[in-house]
């Protein structure tokens, strides 16, 4: 049986708008952040899409989120949190490892600085993902997380240059997927902010 998850970024936080790393560390939501999560709302009351389950990381940012595009009751889990990334959280995106084009991240740029790896990010997420969609009564599903650990978790379902050319992931982008046999299949990107 196929099943669908939606898997939403949050909305733009302080740290976002003020160009800072924001990993495990939080920031609130900003009034365009706010507004933004309430047009996917929107989005989901018009296209007549209803969530039998709803999961956020444990971050303030991804709950806050849900809780303005749904009101149904959720479930918050430390598995769909942020990448860590270490000594650099709350520093200017300037100073972020050199990102290297043939690995598709910064691999283990933060690790030497008291932060994950991304290989270990994008285990934690499909592990934690498969397990939500293995769930007997999870059908229709939406889990609101985090711009970097999202992208790692897309990354190993589709090649990286068709990320690069066809996935915008704004701060609350919807990433569709079909979800058979414990795989992801990508489907779309839903942006409905600017």
């Amino acid at each position: 049986m196929t099943k669908t998850l939606y898997l939403m970024r949050h909305g733009q936080t302080q740290f976002n708008a003020l160009g800072k790393i924001q990993g495990v560390c939080d920031s609130p939501l900003t009034s365009k952040g706010i507004a933004d999560a309430k047009k996917v709302d929107q989005y989901f009351k018009d296209n007549q899409i209803e969530f039998d389950h709803a999961y956020s990381s444990t971050q303030e940012r991804a709950s806050d989120t849900l809780e303005l595009v749904t009101d149904q009751p959720y479930q918050r889990l430390k598995g769909l949190r942020e990448w860590n990334f270490g000594l650099f959280e709350g520093e200017n995106q300037r100073l972020n490892p050199k990102y290297d084009p043939k690995i598709g991240s910064v691999g283990d740029a933060f690790v030497p600085y008291g932060g994950d790896s991304a290989d270990d990010v994008q285990i934690r997420m499909v592990r934690v993902l498969t397990e939500i969609m293995d769930r007997k009564d999870n059908q229709n599903v939406l889990v609101v997380g985090h711009g970097a650990s999202i992208y790692l978790f897309l990354k190993n379902w589709i090649p990286l240059e068709e990320i690069v050319k066809h996935v915008e992931m704004k701060n609350c982008s919807v990433l569709k997927f079909e979800f058979a046999d414990d795989k992801f299949k990508y489907l779309k990107t839903i942006n409905v902010v600017d």
